[in-house]
């Protein structure tokens, strides 16, 4: 059961360690396009964070961003993750469309308010 808990602490560091790389390496980019990705992904997520909690969005927009995460976190993929280039494209393709649905109910003014980004 140690055994268990010391691989444990070990993975939970390295995730944690390689978050900070990844933090760290984004805030170096130079301004273009790319620093503009990198910025895009935490503003989405705060985004959705917000409307989450928001009592204007319509429990069906939040039940598809909801499906959404869960696609994206599920380990069971229609292309393996692995082939290059078109392996991740299922996960693109699911949270495009919920993303789509849940904004076309929710209200302009409402996103607007919950985007923290420029």
């Amino acid at each position: 059961m140690r055994d268990w808990l010391v691989g444990l602490a070990i993975a939970v560091v390295l995730l944690l360690a390689s978050w900070a790389l990844l933090i760290l390496l984004a805030r170096r980019l130079p301004p273009g396009i790319m620093r503009d990705l990198a910025a895009f992904v935490p503003d989405c997520v705060t985004t959705v964070r917000r409307l989450r909690t928001d009592r204007r969005v319509p429990r069906r927009a939040k039940i598809a961003v909801l499906i959404a995460g869960i696609w994206v976190a599920s380990p069971v993929d229609l292309i393996p993750e692995f082939l290059p280039v078109i392996g991740p494209l299922d996960d693109i393709v699911v949270v495009a469309l919920a993303l789509r649905y849940a904004a076309r109910q929710v209200p302009r003014h409402v996103i607007v308010a919950a985007w923290p980004g420029g």
